[in-house]
């Protein structure tokens, strides 16, 4: 696939980047291929185990209302913690009136999460759950499954995943708004007003060193709120870093993905290739899409979310 030249800003709202080589191969590799990449300085900022205080932190997303020109691609280095701290201090409106219909794609995942759903909720801003700069772009060995799904989602005005899921899901067809992405942060976000009331939406999610019991819980606290009574189906992605142990008597997710079609009467679609591990999709966050299930084959259509010219 011909990649157009991007122009790239860095933000780093979240943890410090410890792989600062990684970052920089990163830039390398992205300058390499004709982008332009700046706020680079972002990569080396520390305060504690945050990349820069809050208030440096907050500035990063609060100065997108502001720029004279709005870059192509908005990246965040690296996850962690520290994204939370800022939400009630982020200036919604300017975002939205900004950054609500432009040519923008706003990407990262993990502890970004936290951000992609309060700029949902709050003024209707959609953003891309995917890589991010020192764990996708800075490997030894890139992937070229993740970097063709990123760049496919962030040039096609609509796309098609498709996977194989193992689990019966049962014969599946559903249309709603997707939304998701990190677990274990939109669980925090429950009883806030930074989780969108998305109703008849289609819920992706993914986590990593969250052992199947605390994923069972987190999706516990999303039924029992209310959360999950207003989607039409789950997708789950990669769960990954979870060590079981001769306690668990074989409790693994499958478990927890059944018990949850048990409670809910939804369709639990496992399988799709999105979160931490190296193969991961690309998804717009507030996207519509439309998603089949059929012998064990599912598809994920996506469209209506942000085009870049």
């Amino acid at each position: 696939m011909a990649i157009t030249p991007r122009n790239i800003h860095l933000i780093a709202p979240s943890g410090y980047c410890h792989n600062q080589p990684a970052a920089r191969l990163g830039v390398a590799r992205l300058r390499g291929w004709g982008h332009r990449v700046d706020n680079t300085a972002v990569i080396e900022r520390r305060d504690r185990r945050f990349a820069g205080d809050d208030d440096t932190r907050l500035a990063d997303i609060n100065r997108l209302a502001s720029m004279a020109e709005l870059p192509d691609i908005v990246l965040a280095v690296r996850g962690g913690y520290g994204a939370s701290r800022l939400l009630p201090r982020l200036n919604y409106a300017a975002l939205g009136e900004r950054l609500r219909d432009a040519p923008l794609a706003l990407c990262g995942h993990s502890d970004f999460t936290a951000i992609q759903l309060a700029l949902l909720a709050q003024c209707g801003v959609k953003s891309f759950s995917g890589p991010m700069l020192a764990a996708n772009f800075g490997p030894e060995t890139l992937n070229d499954f993740t970097l063709a799904c990123f760049w496919q989602a962030l040039s096609s005005e609509s796309f098609t995943l498709d996977w194989q899921t193992s689990e019966a899901a049962g014969e599946v067809n559903a249309s709603g708004t997707v939304w998701g992405g990190n677990l274990a942060m939109i669980a925090s976000l429950v009883g806030t007003p930074y989780l969108p009331a998305i109703d008849g939406g289609i819920l992706v999610i993914e986590d990593i060193n969250e052992h199947p019991f605390r994923t069972e819980r987190m999706l516990l606290q999303l039924l029992r709120s209310g959360v999950l009574a207003r989607q039409q189906a789950i997708i789950t992605g990669s769960f990954t870093g979870a060590t079981l142990s001769d306690y668990d008597g074989g409790y693994d997710f499958p478990d927890v993905w059944q018990l949850i079609r048990d409670l809910t009467g939804l369709p639990v679609v496992s399988g799709l290739a999105f979160g931490h591990a190296a193969d991961t999709v690309t998804l717009p966050l507030g996207a519509h899409g439309r998603l089949a299930v059929s012998d064990g084959h599912a598809a994920l259509t996506l469209s209506d979310y942000p085009q870049l010219r």
